[in-house]
């Protein structure tokens, strides 16, 4: 008879911290009903990262997703729009020299332009950008030219 208490008391307890935990249905706000007339604005594109998650205004992309020899850092969003974005920050850059385990890593101040949005062969009903150009501001890694124009993954 008491282990048949016990037993009652504890899955009594259990129900009731449960109960308190969840609180009254009463405690979430209901959901706002939609906007008789309000128009459903498309999102923006995204930019695709090399784990293949969508993102509006990184602060860091990796460009050289194999190796990490190129990446985007500190980067600060001007316009982010339906048919373009652009940013400025930093392209840091490898020099693999005498070999890439080895090389240093050089700083080169950019403006990052993103173009060409296009269905997202993951998401079709998401748009991504498509080409990004970096256009060097002062000074630029060996062999690069002005401005570089790079198709983006999809």
């Amino acid at each position: 008879m008491r282990r048949y208490t016990v037993t009652t008391a504890v899955t009594l307890c259990a129900v009731a911290s449960l109960a308190a935990a969840m609180g009254p249905a009463s405690a979430f706000p209901a959901a706002a009903p939609p906007a008789a007339h309000a128009v459903q604005q498309p999102a923006l594109p995204v930019l695709v990262d090399c784990l293949w998650k969508p993102q509006v205004h990184p602060g860091d992309f990796m460009l050289a997703c194999g190796d990490g020899n190129s990446r985007l850092a500190s980067l600060r969003w001007s316009h982010w729009g339906a048919d373009s974005a652009q940013a400025t920050g930093t392209n840091l850059v490898n020099d693999c020299d005498p070999y890439c385990a080895a090389g240093t890593f050089h700083s080169y101040s950019v403006t990052v332009r993103l173009e060409d949005p296009k269905p997202w062969a993951k998401n079709p009903k998401m748009q991504q950008f498509t080409r990004m150009s970096l256009v060097y501001t002062d000074g630029r890694p060996d062999g690069f030219r002005q401005t570089m124009t790079y198709p983006l993954w999809s």
